[in-house]
């Protein structure tokens, strides 16, 4: 009897704590495709790839530019990221009103089925996953999470990075292009861990 009781105490804890989506939140991950290790070792950081969570029918869904820009279930973008570690973050101190979230949506719905960009580039002919969530927060609410910087800024130096440079320039490689990256975005001090 007295394991059953901690059991459930200890059930109860878990579920209390569990992280509840919310419209908006940022999640990333590691992703597994072939440009991950590339990213991460241009940014010096685990994350690379990103998207925002919105619920659909009380279901939660991550707005992401992958293939396009798609809404993917969350518990299946989770599945995708290496070892389905993720974590998700939030605006410091902040509640988003129904008209802000609704902003943040209609912005979203324009970039629908978009091709994903792997270039990089700074329009909106294709998106790449950090550009997507940059590019809503600051149309629909003003607020540029995470500093853009050139390309040349990033550690360019490794193998794979060069490789993977060469396979998209060729030898017209854009240093002075804009970029966000999802490094950027993740340790930008306007956002809070929740998960």
């Amino acid at each position: 009897m007295k394991y059953f009781i901690a059991l459930l105490l200890t059930f109860y804890t878990l579920f209390a704590a569990a992280y509840t989506p919310k419209d908006g939140d940022i999640i990333f991950h590691s992703s597994q495709s072939a440009q991950s290790k590339a990213i991460e070792q241009a940014t010096h950081s685990p994350y690379s790839h990103m998207g925002i969570i919105f619920l659909q029918n009380g279901q939660p869904y991550v707005l992401e530019a992958a293939s396009t820009v798609k809404y993917t279930p969350l518990q299946t973008w989770i599945n995708r990221g290496v070892n389905q570690t993720y974590v998700v973050k939030r605006l410091n101190n902040t509640t988003l009103t129904d008209s802000q979230l609704a902003q943040l949506r209609q912005t979203a719905s324009q970039f629908i089925n978009k091709p994903y960009d792997s270039l990089f580039g700074w329009d909106d002919d294709a998106i790449y996953c950090s550009e997507l969530v940059w590019k809503i927060y600051d149309r629909a609410l003003g607020i540029q999470i995470g500093q853009r910087q050139k390309l040349k800024e990033f550690d360019l130096s490794s193998k794979v990075v060069q490789t993977k440079l060469k396979q998209r320039y060729g030898n017209k490689i854009p240093y002075n292009e804009n970029v966000i990256s999802p490094a950027a975005i993740f340790n930008s001090p306007q956002l809070t861990r929740v998960e």
